[in-house]
């Protein structure tokens, strides 16, 4: 049984790729047809690739690995941060900076920098230096935060990366073959899959698509560390599906209502009328 039903895979639009002067020819594997200009992708490829990444990603958790997620486009930014925090994983979801991970130590100072900053605002410093001092400390504080918030408690290299779009995060790609860290990827009709170790061709832009996918990709690693899921992403997704198809149907109900309510009208109104004139003869 596949992990992700395809209804699910359906309901949240996985199968629509890019336009189709937009593609690379290397997808043309996992592409099922194309429809008005725009490439359509072959669910039972990515279900089976999603099958793959999925236990491997169970392995990796229950030997103790760690994945770092990374999702810098605005689509993905947000759901890859809920999604890595649930799973008790890393996530990037601001621009990547280059070193990330090939210059790793230096980006552990900056890190270590933050703890400090911290440490200063929690233990009282702040209030006995002077306030122009204590702002540009803030301000190095937030900007620190945003970039390396989610990497906070990395204290070494990941055991694999998951990217949303890896002609996006082209750098983080590079700088993980470069370090031979395996590379799991949602990958769209315009991009090239051989950049990736663990395929799955499905919707880069789509957030219902993207949280469909990388949910479940953390479901994987909280069941392999010995967690519990409670609500599955795809039960989750359908049951978003459902709540937007209820809020739709009350506007077509009451269409369906006025018109069921104005035809016996009319009819009623034409028989009440035929026996008035028969009563009148």
């Amino acid at each position: 049984m596949a992990v992700i039903p395809m209804k699910a895979l359906l309901e949240a639009g996985v199968q629509f790729g890019h336009q189709t002067n937009r593609w690379n020819p290397k997808m043309g594997q996992y592409i099922f047809t194309s429809r008005g200009g725009t490439h359509i992708i072959d669910l039972e490829k990515t279900s089976e690739c999603i099958d793959q990444a999925y236990a491997v990603f169970q392995e990796l958790a229950k030997d103790g690995g760690k994945v770092l997620f990374v999702g810098t486009k605005k689509q993905a930014q947000e759901v890859i941060k809920e999604e890595a925090v649930r799973c008790g994983h890393y996530y990037v979801n601001q621009r990547w900076l280059g070193g990330t991970l090939t210059n790793f130590k230096t980006v552990r100072k900056s890190v270590k920098k933050l703890q400090e900053y911290e440490k200063m605002e929690e233990d009282g410093t702040f209030e006995k230096l002077p306030k122009k001092e204590v702002n540009d400390i803030k301000s190095k504080m937030v900007r620190l935060q945003k970039f390396f918030g989610g990497i906070y408690e990395m204290s070494s290299l990941p055991q694999a990366i998951f990217v949303v779009d890896p002609h996006e995060e082209r750098t983080a790609v590079l700088e993980a073959k470069r370090l031979h860290i395996p590379v799991f990827g949602i990958v769209d009709t315009n991009c090239d899959p051989d950049d990736v170790d663990y395929v799955i061709p499905a919707n880069d832009d789509a957030i219902r698509s993207l949280k469909l996918i990388i949910a479940k990709m953390a479901d994987a690693l909280i069941e392999g560390a010995g967690g519990v899921v409670e609500t599955p992403a795809e039960e989750l997704i359908m049951k978003e599906v459902e709540a937007k198809e209820a809020e739709e149907a009350p506007e077509e109900v009451v269409v369906e209502m006025v018109k069921a309510e104005e035809e016996p009208v009319e009819e009623a109104s034409e028989e009440v009328a035929e026996e008035t004139e028969e009563e009148a003869e």
